[in-house]
């Protein structure tokens, strides 16, 4: 039962990673830009969901393969961590909105606010959903602390180094912190912190590497992400 959770979820993951390609290319715009409606090659691009091809056949955006594949290894990973509890749906329906917001901040530094500001919604309102079932293994309250105290703390980051930090990254912590704080402030603690390490290791390899200087502005979204992850992998595995 166990493995077949993790593989059902690893097919859920590549079939909602195929999705990604177009929505990143659509919204990886500077702030203020319209959202992009046309592919390179000028085609009128009908809707939001769908391959990343245009009409003639050329692919556009993300490598599809690659992104499919690192959003099934990823759900395939919490499925693996969590087991097959109430709170697995959750991580496997926000799980593709975390790559598709990782490769736009890379792209363009920006994390629109049409990603944000649902995930910061939807983390609590699913996790409260989740709590009411059986075998849950996580703390609904703790979540919702977790999203003011991480939103909180950021907000104070960006007031203090507006420069240093976007205002979207608050927004995003809003969502990341309900969902690290389900599994208790250890779990917001660690993924924060991972997210700050990363972050630094990456910058510092951009400087050891001459490709950046100390003032070199780099996107945090994906970091911030990807401490989550980290903290989550382990929240759920010690649950």
């Amino acid at each position: 039962m166990g493995w077949a959770v993790v593989g059902v979820s690893g097919l859920w993951g590549a079939g909602a990673g195929a999705f990604v390609p177009r929505l990143a290319y659509r919204l990886s715009v500077a702030a203020g830009e319209p959202w992009r409606d046309r592919c390179p090659e000028g085609h009128r691009i009908g809707g939001w969901l769908g391959p990343a091809r245009c009409p003639e056949g050329g692919a556009y955006g993300p490598g599809s393969a690659l992104v499919c594949a690192v959003t099934a290894l990823a759900c395939a990973a919490l499925a693996l961590a969590t087991g097959a509890r109430p709170e697995l749906a959750v991580w496997l329906l926000l799980a593709p909105a975390g790559v598709l917001l990782t490769i736009v901040d890379f792209r363009v530094q920006r994390l629109p606010d049409v990603l944000t500001l649902p995930l910061a919604a939807l983390a609590p309102a699913l996790l409260g959903a989740a709590a009411v079932l059986p075998e849950h293994a996580g703390h609904w309250r703790t979540a919702l602390l977790g999203a003011l105290v991480l939103g909180a703390g950021y907000f104070l980051l960006f007031l203090i180094n507006p420069d240093g930090m976007g205002f979207g990254d608050v927004k995003l912590a809003l969502g990341l912190g309900a969902v690290l704080g389900w599994y208790g402030w250890g779990t917001v603690v660690l993924g924060t912190f991972a997210g700050f390490l990363l972050a630094g290791l990456y910058g510092l390899a951009l400087v050891v590497t001459r490709r950046a200087t100390r003032r070199t502005a780099i996107p945090f979204g994906p970091f911030l992400l990807a401490g989550a992850y980290a903290g989550l992998l382990m929240g759920a595995y010690a649950a």
